[in-house]
C-alpha cells in the first residue's frame, strides 16, 4: 500500500498469511491493480526485490527443532537441535531465513523486518542477534530503529522496531527518514458515531483515571498503541461529554493506521459483521497492522533518494 501511495510501479509476486479473513480483505483491496488468486509458495522460483516479514516476539526462541518439516496447527517443525524456531509461531523468523537460502545465488535486495520493540530486550536480545548474524552470512548489511508512528504523522503512540538488511551495500540510514508533523487526532475521529460504541461495562467505567493494568485512558492529544479489541481493559477511550465514553471505531482504528476510507470499505465488503455489534474481525486486523506512512518514508529513502 505504500509503494502504491508513492506511484512507485510494483508487483507483488506473493504473499503469505494464515489468517484467512486477512487475506480476503488484502485482496478486496488490491482487486484491481492486482489481481490476486490464492496461491502456493512451494516450488515457485521466487524472485523479489523486497522481501518483507514480521513474525510475534511473545515466543521467540532459538533452542529449537532441526529435521523433517511438519505442519502442526499451521506451525512449522523441524525436529531437535537445530538453532533456529522452536516451532512456534516465531519460527517465521526463520523460515523467512530458510526462503532466503533456498534462493540460491540470486537474492532480493531488501529485506524488512518489523516487530514489537520488546525484541530488543534482555529476553529476546540474542534471538535477535542471531537473526542479524544469520542475515550477515547471506550478504546483508543490517540496521534497526525503533520507530514511532506519532512522527510520521499519524496521532497513534505505537513503537515498532524495523530491521533493514540490505544485499552488498551499506547500511539503511534510519537518520535520513523523512518525519512529518501529528496531525490533530480531530482529523481520523468520525462524527455521529452510534451509541453502540459507548462503554457501558463498569469493569472499564470503574478505571477510567488509574493506573495499573486495569485502567481505562482517556484519549486527548494521539491514542495510545492500538490492539486487537477495544473493549477490555487496558482500554483507551474518547470523552463525550456528560460523562459519556466511547471506544474508537472500526474505521478510526484504520484510519490511525493510515489507510483510506476506500481501503476500509473494501475489506468491510468482504468481512461484514454481519449481526454482531461491532466488526470485530476489522479491529483485530487494525490491531495486527503496521502504520502505512512509516513504509512510506521507508520506501522514499531506500528507493527515490
Amino acid at each position: 500500500m505504500a509503494l502504491r501511495n508513492l506511484n512507485i510501479p510494483v508487483k507483488a509476486i506473493d504473499y503469505v498469511e494464515i489468517d484467512e479473513k486477512a487475506v480476503h480483505s488484502y485482496n478486496a483491496m488490491f482487486a484491481d491493480e492486482l489481481g490476486y488468486k490464492t496461491q502456493s509458495v512451494i516450488g515457485w522460483n521466487l524472485k523479489p526485490d523486497i522481501l518483507i516479514h514480521g513474525s510475534p516476539c511473545q515466543d521467540m526462541s532459538i533452542a529449537g527443532h532441526q529435521g523433517k518439516a511438519t505442519k502442526e496447527g499451521g506451525r512449522i517443525n523441524r525436529g531437535k537441535g537445530a538453532d533456529e524456531g522452536s516451532g512456534t509461531r516465531s519460527s517465521l523468523m526463520w523460515e523467512t531465513i530458510h526462503i532466503i537460502q533456498n534462493m540460491g545465488e540470486w537474492k532480493p535486495k531488501f529485506v524488512i523486518w518489523e516487530n514489537v520493540k520488546n525484541v530488543l530486550n534482555s529476553y529476546n536480545r540474542k534471538n535477535f542477534e542471531k537473526y542479524l548474524s544469520e542475515m550477515e552470512k547471506l550478504g546483508y548489511t543490517n540496521s534497526y530503529k525503533v520507530l514511532d508512528a506519532r512522527d510520521f504523522g499519524i496521532p497513534q503512540a505505537r513503537e515498532r522496531v524495523f530491521t533493514i538488511s540490505c544485499l552488498n551495500s551499506e547500511c539503511f540510514d534510519f537518520d535520513k527518514l523523512r518525519h512529518t508533523k501529528m496531525k490533530p487526532l480531530n482529523d481520523f475521529l468520525q462524527d455521529n458515531v452510534p451509541d453502540r460504541y459507548l462503554v457501558t461495562q463498569p469493569s472499564i467505567l470503574n478505571v477510567i483515571g488509574k493506573k495499573g493494568v486495569k485502567r481505562a485512558t482517556v484519549i486527548k492529544e494521539y491514542a495510545y498503541t492500538i490492539t486487537e479489541r477495544q473493549d477490555r481493559c487496558p482500554a483507551q477511550i474518547i470523552d463525550c461529554g456528560n460523562e459519556k465514553y466511547r471506544f474508537l471505531t472500526e474505521l478510526e482504528c484504520w484510519r490511525l493506521f493510515g489507510y483510506s476510507d476506500e481501503d476500509y470499505y473494501a475489506a468491510e465488503r468482504v468481512n461484514p459483521k454481519g449481526n454482531a455489534i461491532v466488526n470485530r474481525t476489522l479491529y483485530r486486523q487494525a490491531g495486527n497492522s503496521i502504520v502505512v506512512p512509516i513504509f512510506e518514508a521507508i520506501f522514499e529513502q531506500m528507493l527515490c533518494s
